[in-house]
């Protein structure tokens, strides 16, 4: 078979794991685990952005930090050698807890794509609710160890939409330069990016945007571009050039494994136990919060129950773990305190995907770097920034493919049902609309221009839009809502959150550069303050 060609079977069964693959060896639990009886002065539930910004920063104020995580350590290579799997090879690495995949690009041709996979603690969560699917990271590093690394400050002007209480002054002057220096954030070298190979399906993204007068923006990432020319160069192991992204990347991302995570680690006063799921946090009698926790092996069975009491408790479980536990918390009498806002203000940041079928004229090339590097900002007029957004198949598809983030309205609350005995989410399909109304600001102007049209086989058959997931769920415990203006829940004394939780549920942009940036705002107010 020549390189150029495959057969429609063959690509179906190597896109069935598009956009979804990721990987890791089998961890056991680490030797330097949270024992049972223990007590810290600071105990961080979850280890994305922030979660990681305020073990550093604690840690580097002579604080002792304990850091608990649901997901695997990420740190062990696989049968293959490998910590991650390939892209479009899931295997038991890609998805945590499920016995098949669910990719979010999941039909080709209208034919479905996912396969079966082995049970195991892999490093993507396809979490369901009613009405969606939230996509999130499982892991030490969170969701930067699943994402595309899109590190984005959002406007200026759009800031006191996404955080009304906060002082836009000091976030730009301070802390989105402060998060984007730790971060390791850099925009993609223009000359390059015009010659590479790789990003052929960008210019023609860019192409397209500008015939139809949309503004077309480099977008910067923390994927290290200097790696990613040797990639293509071919003196490295590829990685982004091997279509690494949404199951992990082996190489080139600066995932918080290597920034903030390492940093924290170097100060000697951080620890973290991986494979260790917080169920309870209530104030002990003596001062304090008992917190319970549950150690699980690579299957997801309970091995040991731990009791511990922490000084301080920082909630940094991602929007969705931490307005789950918050929640079940108050609901069931162990935080009963908490304000009524605990669990509202949640939303999808109006993600809704779409692909574009172009002329043959049009080719978005066969290799294709799987770290977008820009995208069509039509907020002001129309309520949507569009990422440019890979197809890493190894073939020719003639097909653009978006990620669109649009100004939803819409937000859902968390609540507890006690018959059930777990946290539901309202969410509802439907409000997915104005997304799709507002992204077709865009792509209906250059389907008309270029004279093409959308695909109707990527999420279904005969249907246009992703309107199904989300990649950055935010909100649920509201920041100057749920809790005070600097994440603390201030019931009790000691309990803070510090994630995306805090942001109400649209960032205008990807939205874990903001995350990281108010993190540092609050941690740095809370141990000048509180310690």
């Amino acid at each position: 078979m020549s390189q150029n060609s495959v057969s429609r079977r063959g690509f179906i069964a190597g896109t069935g794991s598009l956009l979804g693959a990721a990987a890791l060896g089998v961890h056991a639990a680490p030797a330097r685990a949270i024992p049972s009886g223990a007590r810290v002065p600071a105990l961080v539930i979850g280890t994305g952005y922030g979660g990681s910004v305020a073990a550093l920063r604690l840690a580097q104020a002579g604080v002792d930090v304990h850091l608990v995580e649901m997901g695997m350590a990420w740190d062990t290579p696989g049968p293959d050698g490998k910590i991650f799997c390939n892209t479009l090879e899931p295997d038991y690495r890609s998805y945590w807890l499920r016995t098949r995949t669910k990719a979010p690009l999941n039909y080709f041709l209208g034919f479905p794509l996912d396969r079966d996979i082995p049970r195991h603690t892999g490093v993507l969560d396809a979490e369901e609710f009613g009405g969606i699917t939230v996509y999130q990271g499982r892991g030490v590093g969170g969701g930067s160890l699943v994402n595309g690394g899109m590190a984005v400050t959002p406007r200026r002007e759009n800031f006191a939409s996404v955080l009304p209480s906060v002082n836009a002054d000091e976030m730009y002057s301070v802390y989105y330069p402060r998060a984007n220096a730790a971060l390791g954030v850099a925009t993609i070298d223009p000359a390059w990016f015009e010659t590479t190979a790789c990003y052929q399906y960008a210019r023609v993204g860019r192409k397209h945007a500008q015939r139809s007068g949309f503004p077309f923006v480099f977008v910067p990432d923390v994927y290290d571009w200097d790696y990613m020319k040797q990639e293509a160069a071919g003196t490295v192991t590829k990685s982004a050039l091997a279509g690494e992204i949404l199951y992990g990347n082996n190489h080139g991302k600066k995932s918080l494994q290597k920034t903030y995570l390492a940093l924290a680690k170097a100060t000697g006063r951080v620890t973290v136990s991986a494979l260790h799921k917080v169920t309870s946090v209530a104030p002990a009698a003596g001062g304090g919060y008992t917190v319970t926790i549950e150690q699980i092996d690579t299957t997801g069975a309970t091995v040991a129950t731990k009791t511990v009491t922490a000084d301080r408790v920082f909630f940094a479980a991602g929007s969705v773990g931490t307005s789950k536990l918050l929640v079940r918390l108050k609901a069931t009498g162990a935080l009963p305190a908490l304000n009524a806002e605990v669990g509202k203000g949640w939303g999808d940041n109006g993600n809704v995907m779409c692909g574009r079928a172009n002329h043959l004229w049009d080719p978005t090339g066969q290799l294709q770097s799987s770290i977008p590097c820009c995208g069509i900002d039509n907020w002001a007029a129309g309520g949507a920034f569009a990422e440019v957004a890979p197809l890493p198949t190894g073939i020719e598809t003639f097909a653009s493919f978006y990620l669109s983030i649009t100004n939803n309205p819409h937000r859902a609350q968390f609540s507890w049902n006690a018959g059930a005995g777990k946290v539901e989410l309202n969410w509802q399909t439907a409000w997915k609309q104005p997304s799709i109304d507002m992204a077709k600001t865009i792509f209906d102007k250059i389907n008309a221009k270029e004279g093409t049209i959308y695909r109707t086989d990527l999420f279904g058959v005969y249907k246009i839009w992703g309107d199904h997931l989300t990649y950055h769920p935010l909100g649920g415990a509201v920041l100057n809502r749920a809790t005070d203006n600097y994440g603390r829940l201030t019931a009790y004394p000691g309990l803070y959150v510090i994630d995306g939780a805090l942001i109400p549920g649209n960032a205008t942009v990807n939205p874990f550069v903001t995350i990281t940036a108010l993190a540092e705002r609050n941690i740095e107010h809370i141990i000048a303050t509180d310690l």
